[in-house]
C-alpha cells in the first residue's frame, strides 16, 4: 500500500508517540503550505530517522532525497489531493513505518516500551535473525517459545521464519548474515510452520517462494542450500516457483528447482538453457504460439542461453520475435546486456534495428547506450562494439551521445556515431 510495502523506514531506537503526534500535526501543516513546504518536512524527518539509526553513516545523500521524495509524494496524495484532516496525517506516518493504520503503529510503540512484551521480543528475534546472533535468538525463544508462531504487526504480517529470506519484510532487515542456514534450521526445530504465508507481493507468499526469489541469500551462495533446507522440512514446492525465479533475477535457484523435479514451460526452459525442451515445444503438432516464441527468445537472451536462442532461430523463429506484453526484442536484451556474441548472432539472421519496444518506445541501440551511460553497466569496450555493430546494421544514433565523454573516450565509436547521424 504505501509506495512499496517494503521500502518502509526503520523507527527510532526509542520511539514516542508524543513527539509522533507532534509530526503529524506540523505535517497537516505543512500540507496547507504546498509542496516546497511538504518537501522540507519530509527532508527533516527523514534527516532525524537517519541520524538516530545505528548505520546512518552508510546511508546517501541520494538515498536520503529519494526518501524523502517519497513520503511528501504520498503525503501530497493523503493530504493534498484528497483534502485529508489530521488523522490523514497520522496514516501517512503510520504507512511510510510500515503499518496499515496509526491505531497499529500506536499499539506497536506501546509494545516496545515494554520490555518484556510480545512485540518487543518478537522485534529482538527479527534483529537477531538478520544480523546472525544466534545466541540470542536461542535465548529469546527459550524465554517464549510461543514467539515461533507470533506475526510482526506490520503490513507483512510475516513470522520469524520468512526473515531468513530477506525478501518480503522490511528493506532494512533484508539481509544474509555468514550463518543463515544454523538460524533457519534452529527456527525450524524450534517449531516454525514452514508453510507459514506471509502477506507480500498479493500474499500468500512462503518462506520458500521468498528465498528462491530473493537476491540477498543468491549474493551470499546460500540460496539453493536454504532452498534445500525448507524442502526437506515440509515446504510445498510450487510448480510456478521456477518462472517467478527467473522474473526475479535467479536463474541458478530456477535451474536447481527444476532439478528437483519442478515443471517447467518452455520460456522456463528457455532461461535456464534447457535446449531439448525447447526443440521438442518447437517440433511439437501447433508448435509455438508467436507469443510463446517471442517470450521464450527474450528469455533466454536476458539469461545469456545463446544455445537456446540459435536452437529457436535455427527452427525458423523471427529473429524479432516480440514479447507480446511490452514489445521486448532479443535483440533489445542482447544490447542492454552489452552481449557482443548474442548481438552478432541476431544481427546475422536479420534482427530488425530500428524496432521500438512498446514501453519506452526506443529500439535496441538506445537500450544499449541506456544501459551503458545511464545505468552504468560495463564493460564500456563491450557495449561500444554492440553500438557498433547496430550503427553497422543501420542504427541511428543520438547526437547527445557524441558529447558524453565516455563515447569520446572510445574512438572508433565517437566516429561511427558521427557518420551514423541523419
Amino acid at each position: 500500500m504505501y509506495p512499496n510495502p517494503q521500502d518502509v523506514l526503520p523507527l527510532p531506537p526509542r520511539p514516542d508517540l508524543g513527539q509522533y503526534r507532534t509530526r503529524a500535526k506540523e505535517l497537516h501543516a505543512a500540507a496547507q503550505d504546498g509542496d516546497a513546504a511538504l518537501l522540507s518536512w519530509a527532508r527533516d524527518w527523514i534527516a532525524v530517522l537517519s541520524r538516530l539509526q545505528p548505520d546512518s553513516s552508510t546511508t546517501s545523500a541520494r538515498e536520503l532525497e529519494r526518501r524523502a521524495g517519497q513520503v511528501a509524494h504520498f503525503a501530497r496524495e493523503r493530504l493534498v489531493e484528497r483534502a485529508g484532516n489530521l488523522s490523514q496525517a497520522q496514516f501517512v506516518i503510520a504507512r511510510a513505518h510500515g503499518f496499515l493504520s496509526w491505531p497499529a503503529l500506536v499499539a506497536h510503540v506501546e509494545g516496545l516500551a515494554e520490555p518484556d512484551s510480545a512485540t518487543a521480543a518478537y522485534e529482538a528475534a527479527a534483529d537477531a535473525i538478520v544480523t546472525g546472533d544466534l545466541a540470542a535468538l536461542t535465548r529469546l525463544l527459550r524465554a517464549d517459545p510461543s514467539l515461533i508462531r507470533a506475526r510482526s504487526r506490520r503490513e507483512h504480517e510475516a513470522t520469524l521464519l520468512h526473515y531468513v529470506s530477506a525478501n518480503g519484510v522490511e528493506n532494512y532487515r533484508q539481509r544474509t548474515p555468514a550463518n543463515i542456514l544454523d538460524i533457519a534450521r534452529h527456527l525450524l526445530d524450534a517449531g516454525a510452520e514452514v508453510d507459514a504465508p506471509a502477506n507480500v507481493y498479493g500474499g500468500g507468499q512462503t518462506t520458500l517462494s521468498l528465498t528462491v526469489t530473493s537476491a540477498h541469500p543468491r549474493a551470499a551462495g546460500v540460496q539453493n542450500a536454504l532452498a534445500d533446507l525448507l524442502l526437506a522440512r515440509g515446504a510445498v514446492l510450487d510448480p510456478r516457483l521456477p518462472h517467478y525465479c527467473l522474473v526475479n533475477g535467479c536463474p541458478e535457484a530456477a535451474a536447481h528447482l527444476a532439478s528437483l523435479g519442478a515443471p517447467v514451460d518452455v520460456v522456463t526452459a528457455a532461461g535456464i538453457g534447457r535446449v531439448e525442451v525447447v526443440r521438442d515445444a518447437l517440433a511439437a503438432p501447433g508448435g509455438l504460439s508467436a507469443t510463446d516464441q517471442g517470450r521464450a527468445m527474450v528469455m533466454a537472451a536476458w539469461y545469456g542461453e545463446r544455445a537456446v536462442v540459435a536452437a529457436m532461430l535455427e527452427a525458423g523463429v523471427a529473429p524479432g520475435a516480440v514479447r507480446g506484453e511490452d514489445g521486448q526484442t532479443a535483440l533489445h536484451v542482447a544490447a542492454f546486456q552489452g552481449d557482443v556474441a548474442l548481438v552478432d548472432l541476431l544481427l546475422a539472421h536479420g534482427a530488425p534495428v530500428a524496432l521500438p519496444d512498446k514501453v519506452y518506445g526506443t529500439p535496441p541501440l538506445v537500450w544499449a547506450l541506456h544501459a551503458w551511460l545511464v545505468e552504468q553497466k560495463g564493460p564500456a569496450e563491450a557495449y561500444a562494439q554492440v553500438a557498433t555493430r547496430l550503427l553497422d546494421a543501420g542504427a541511428v544514433p543520438r547526437r547527445e551521445w557524441l558529447d558524453d565523454p565516455r563515447v569520446r573516450a572510445q574512438p572508433a565509436l565517437h566516429a561511427r556515431m558521427a557518420r551514423a547521424l541523419p
